[in-house]
Protein backbone atom coordinates (compact mmCIF):
# COMPACT_ATOMS: atom_id res chain seq x y z
CA UNK A 1 0.00 0.00 0.00
CA UNK A 2 2.33 2.33 1.14
CA UNK A 3 4.71 1.91 -2.34
CA UNK A 4 1.64 2.30 -4.68
CA UNK A 5 0.94 5.90 -2.53
CA UNK A 6 5.20 6.46 -2.96
CA UNK A 7 4.30 5.76 -6.92
CA UNK A 8 1.21 8.36 -6.97
CA UNK A 9 3.20 11.44 -5.40
CA UNK A 10 5.99 10.50 -7.29
CA UNK A 11 3.77 10.97 -10.71
CA UNK A 12 2.17 14.11 -8.70
CA UNK A 13 5.72 15.42 -8.68
CA UNK A 14 6.22 14.59 -12.56
CA UNK A 15 2.84 16.18 -13.34
CA UNK A 16 3.54 19.32 -10.80
CA UNK A 17 6.89 20.10 -12.19
CA UNK A 18 5.78 20.06 -15.94
CA UNK A 19 2.89 22.14 -15.30
CA UNK A 20 5.77 24.50 -13.94
CA UNK A 21 7.69 24.87 -17.08
CA UNK A 22 4.16 24.99 -18.92
CA UNK A 23 2.95 27.96 -17.19
CA UNK A 24 3.73 31.11 -19.44
CA UNK A 25 2.88 34.15 -17.03
CA UNK A 26 5.37 34.63 -14.69
CA UNK A 27 2.46 35.28 -11.74
CA UNK A 28 0.49 32.16 -12.20
CA UNK A 29 3.82 29.90 -12.49
CA UNK A 30 5.00 31.32 -8.85
CA UNK A 31 1.39 30.20 -7.44
CA UNK A 32 2.33 26.65 -9.31
CA UNK A 33 5.65 26.85 -8.31
CA UNK A 34 4.29 27.29 -5.02
CA UNK A 35 1.40 24.20 -4.77
CA UNK A 36 4.94 22.46 -6.55
CA UNK A 37 6.75 22.91 -3.76
CA UNK A 38 4.25 21.26 -1.16
CA UNK A 39 3.55 18.54 -3.14
CA UNK A 40 7.46 17.83 -2.50
CA UNK A 41 7.23 18.68 0.75
CA UNK A 42 4.36 15.59 1.02
CA UNK A 43 6.55 13.54 -1.14
CA UNK A 44 9.54 13.78 0.76
CA UNK A 45 7.49 12.69 3.94
CA UNK A 46 6.10 10.02 2.37
CA UNK A 47 10.05 8.86 1.77
CA UNK A 48 10.45 9.37 5.16
CA UNK A 49 12.74 12.64 4.74
CA UNK A 50 11.25 15.28 7.29
CA UNK A 51 14.33 17.21 7.74
CA UNK A 52 14.11 17.47 3.54
CA UNK A 53 10.40 18.17 4.08
CA UNK A 54 10.69 20.92 6.20
CA UNK A 55 13.19 22.77 4.39
CA UNK A 56 11.34 22.12 0.99
CA UNK A 57 8.07 23.78 3.17
CA UNK A 58 10.02 27.07 4.28
CA UNK A 59 11.88 27.41 1.24
CA UNK A 60 10.16 26.08 -2.04
CA UNK A 61 6.82 26.53 -0.71
CA UNK A 62 7.01 30.19 0.53
CA UNK A 63 10.44 32.32 0.36
CA UNK A 64 11.39 31.42 -3.04
CA UNK A 65 7.53 32.49 -4.74
CA UNK A 66 7.25 35.23 -2.33
CA UNK A 67 11.39 36.61 -3.70
CA UNK A 68 9.62 35.92 -7.36
CA UNK A 69 6.68 37.99 -6.78
CA UNK A 70 8.52 40.74 -5.12
CA UNK A 71 11.34 40.74 -8.37
CA UNK A 72 8.02 40.62 -10.52
CA UNK A 73 6.72 43.81 -8.79
CA UNK A 74 9.77 45.65 -8.81
CA UNK A 75 10.42 44.47 -12.57
CA UNK A 76 7.19 45.83 -13.26
CA UNK A 77 7.60 49.40 -11.62
CA UNK A 78 10.77 49.84 -13.27
CA UNK A 79 9.77 49.37 -16.32
CA UNK A 80 6.31 51.73 -15.83
CA UNK A 81 8.92 54.79 -14.78
CA UNK A 82 11.44 53.72 -18.35
CA UNK A 83 8.18 54.47 -19.94
CA UNK A 84 6.77 57.40 -18.47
Amino acid sequence: MLLAIQVFSFLMVAAGGTAVVFTRDPRRQTLVLSIYGLILTIFFLLLQAPDVALSELAVGSAALPLMILVALVKAEGYRRRQNS
